[in-house]
Formats: C-alpha cells, structure tokens, sequence
C-alpha cells in the first residue's frame, strides 16, 4: 500500500466508520419470528389500543405512541448491537426523522396559519354569515356540508369540521336527529374535500412528500370525492326535517387584517407548490417561506396597532357605537409567536411516534412482509381498497405512512386510488378520522360512535361508488 492510498483509507475511515467494522459484523437474522418482533408487535398494539381509546382514558393520544417508539427503538438498537451492526439503527433513525422533520415544520406552518385567522375572526365571521341567513335544516345540512368539503382542501379538515359543528349545534340544539346526521355529513365532506389536495389531511400530503402524485394530479381525485360525499348526503337528506331551527346567533367582525392573513396563506401555498415542481424542493421550504411573510405582517400589524385603534375609536365615538366601544379593551397586538404556540402540539408528537413507531417495524422486516402479502399476493385494487377499511379502525397516518414505507411499484392510477382510500376510508367509523373523534367530543354527546354506525351501510355505498369513478374516469393512469 502506497502512502497516499494509506492516507486515503485513513480519511474514509474517518468519515465512514461503519465500512471500517464491517468486518466485525455478523448478519441479524429474521427477527419477523423472533421474540423482540414479537414484543415490539405487542407494544405498538397496545399503544394504539390506547390512541383508539383517548377519549375514555382521557390521555392524549401522543403519550402512548411516544412510549412505545421509545422501547421498540430501544430493543431494536440492544439486537442490532449484539450483531456488531448499531450503524445499520443510526442510518434508519436519521431517515425516519429527516421524514418527520419536513412533515413537523410543513404543519407546524399550516396550522400556524389557521390559527392565525382563527384569532382574526375569519371563521367567526364565517359562522355568522350562515346564522343570519335563517336557513332551514335541510338547508342547513347541505350549507354546512358543502362548505367543510370546499374548505377543507386548504385548512385541515379537523378546524373545517369542527367550524360546521359549532354552526349545527347553536342552530339544532333542540333536533338530535339533525346534529347525528349533520355531524356524520360534515364528518365525510371534509374527509372528501382532503383526499384530492395535497393540503387537505396528512396523508395527501405525506404522498406529495414522497413524490408519488404531482400536485396537479391530485386534482383527478375531485370528483370521486365529491361521490364519496353526495351519495351518502343525498340519502340522508331524506331523514332530516325540513323546520326553521330556532334562531339564535351574535353578530362577529373579521379584525384588521384578517382577510390579508387568507391571502398571504394562500400565497404560502402558491409559493410551496412553485418551489416544488420548479426546483424540485421540498414542499417545507415554500412554506417556511409562507411564514416569513406572515411574521413580517405581523410586525406590521403590532407597530400600527395604536394607530389603528385610535382611528377606530375617533370613529365609533362619531357614530355614537356603544358596542364598538366597549369591545376595544379586548383588543390586543397580533403575535405570531403566540398562534405557533397554539398548535396542536398533541397532533404533531403522535405524529412523531407513529412514524418512529412504523419506521422501527420496517427495520424488523413487518412492512416487507405485510407488502409481500398485500401487493404481491393480493392485485393492488384489492390492496389499496383494503387499505381504506383499515382507515376507518387505525387512524390513516400510519397505514398512509405504513404504504410508503413499503414503497409498491404501482402506476399513478394505484397511487391515486391509495390516497382516495385512506382519506374518505376514515369516514365509515366515527373513531376513524380525526374529525369525527373531534365531532363526538364538540357535539355534547348527540354525535356519538353508535349514531355513526347505523349509516355505515350508506356510507360504504358511497366509498364504492367513489373508488369506481375514479376507475372509471382515471382509466388511463392505471
């Protein structure tokens, strides 16, 4: 050996020691049939019978599944150094968290942003528009419904539904009838409206992620979903009393600079799609992006605060507003800081053990397995429509997640169909979306799990009638 190829291999190995102990290591054998596989089965089963039973534990569903990544990571990493291979654990670690880190700081931004319209008014304002137009119930129902469909491709269709929930229950207080069946509505519209936008629930956009849809061919899914929701909606129209709901509603003004905050969100949107499909970033980088403009105006609106506040009460006091007048000690500066704190932080660490949770049954080979049998035995029509049923027991995140780590070879058509699936799947049980957990838990108890399943046969009927449209109109994509 020459000393230049000596002071080489000197440099490599100082770069890249796990090609140095190679040597030392020895092959792990299958550990799908072994104990600690066995184990950590046992310990991501338990840790999701507790997720599926947050309400009734009263324990928020990130503690669980925190615990449980804590101790499968912790005997996967025991195994593997027995076997002189830790560096084989440090790589998938650094993966699966290089995942979760886009994700995190993609929703982090989002709800940033909701939360920031939120505390603007927008969605108050919303609300009273719908109160004051004395609406039947009927009406109602399909008001309330078509807006968390049409919303819910950009904000998450968690704040859409609960948005429509708190319509329904000041206007049906009185019609328990018509909260089950509103919820349950509003419940699969906004499970819809998010399967065919890469903003409308996690799951589209983990596939967006990933690079297996292009933004715009999430678009083809827009009418099978606007089937999914129809066909049961339509049904259920016929069970709902056609009465004027007794009328009780306050009237909400959009703040300053409310109506800006959708713009700019909007913007954040366009400016994470160009980012994407021009340079081929990830979409977290437009909308990091996204979040410097909403700072910078809301550095604005904190500067021009007294101003603003001074003018307004030059003018109320004009007008002789009373009302006016004594809502400005309520005001206060935007902070933007204060909407990140808001958050669902709860949301986003169970979605941190729910990807470190699959990411270690990968490592032990379940994935490889569960892929071997769904996409190899199984055609990928009946796997993926499987994969929607699962949905609607085990929350869609981490089959979703669980689908892309197997990583099929499938055309688009499959891809698209796995996205419709795990979206509006989760609308055939009340426990399977978070919307509908949510629902039961805002709806005072007239929303509930066996309300929502007496309508489980309608909503299948429009599941089906979805994944056959898209068959049927995408055909080409197959």
């Amino acid at each position: 050996m020459t000393l230049k190829t000596y002071r080489i291999s000197i440099i490599i190995g100082a770069l890249l020691p796990q090609y140095c102990y190679a040597a030392d290591s020895t092959p792990i054998p299958p550990l799908t049939h072994s104990f600690y596989g066995y184990i950590a089965i046992a310990i991501f089963v338990i840790a999701y019978a507790a997720v599926m039973c947050e309400e009734k534990l009263k324990l928020h569903k990130s503690k669980p599944v925190l615990l449980a990544a804590g101790l499968i990571w912790g005997m996967i990493g025991w195994v593997y150094t027995q076997y002189g291979q830790s560096d084989v654990v440090e790589q998938a670690i650094e993966h699966n968290l290089l995942e979760y880190a886009e994700l995190l700081l993609f929703l982090l931004v989002a709800m940033t942003y909701i939360n920031a319209m939120e505390e603007r008014g927008v969605f108050d304002g919303l609300q009273s528009w719908m109160l004051k137009k004395h609406f039947r119930l009927r009406t109602l129902f399909w008001v309330t419904g078509g807006l968390a469909f049409i919303i819910s491709p950009i904000a998450d269709n968690l704040t859409t539904a609960l948005l429509m929930c708190a319509v329904v229950m000041k206007l049906g207080s009185n019609n328990p009838r018509f909260i089950n069946l509103s919820c349950i509505n509003i419940v699969v519209a906004a499970n819809a409206g998010g399967a065919f936008s890469p903003f409308g629930d996690i799951t589209t956009l983990m596939v967006w992620q990933a690079g297996d849809v292009q933004f715009s061919q999430f678009f083809m899914l827009f009418i099978p979903s606007l089937i999914n929701f129809l066909i049961p909606a339509i049904i259920m129209t016929f069970f709902l009393p056609n009465e004027h709901p007794i009328t009780q509603h306050h009237t909400y003004e959009v703040k300053r600079g409310g109506l800006v905050i959708v713009g700019l969100f909007l913007l954040t949107v366009l400016t994470s799609v160009t980012f994407h499909s021009l340079f081929s970033f990830p979409p977290v980088i437009g909308m990091m992006l996204g979040l410097a403009y909403l700072q910078f105006y809301g550095f604005y609106l904190r500067i021009t605060f007294n101003r603003a506040v001074a003018k307004r009460k030059s003018q109320a006091q004009q007008e002789q507003d009373q009302v006016t007048l004594d809502s400005m000690g309520t005001l206060v500066p935007f902070d933007v800081f204060q909407r990140i704190a808001r958050s669902e932080w709860d949301t986003l660490l169970f979605f941190y053990g729910v990807v470190m949770c699959v990411g270690g049954l990968s490592l032990l080979g379940y994935l490889s397995l569960a892929s071997n049998i769904m996409y190899s035995q199984w055609d990928p029509t009946s796997a993926n429509i499987m994969v929607g049923v699962l949905s609607s027991i085990v929350d869609n995140i981490p089959v979703m997640y669980a689908v892309l780590t197997m990583d099929p070879i499938m055309p688009l058509g499959h891809w698209l169909l796995v996205t419709l699936t795990a979206g509006v799947g989760g609308s055939l049980l009340s426990i399977g979306s978070a919307a509908g957990v949510a629902l039961m838990g805002a709806s005072q108890g007239r929303y509930t799990f066996g309300g929502h399943l007496k309508w489980t046969p309608v909503i299948l009927l429009g599941y089906f009638a979805s994944i056959a449209c898209h068959m049927l109109l995408n055909q080409s994509v197959f």
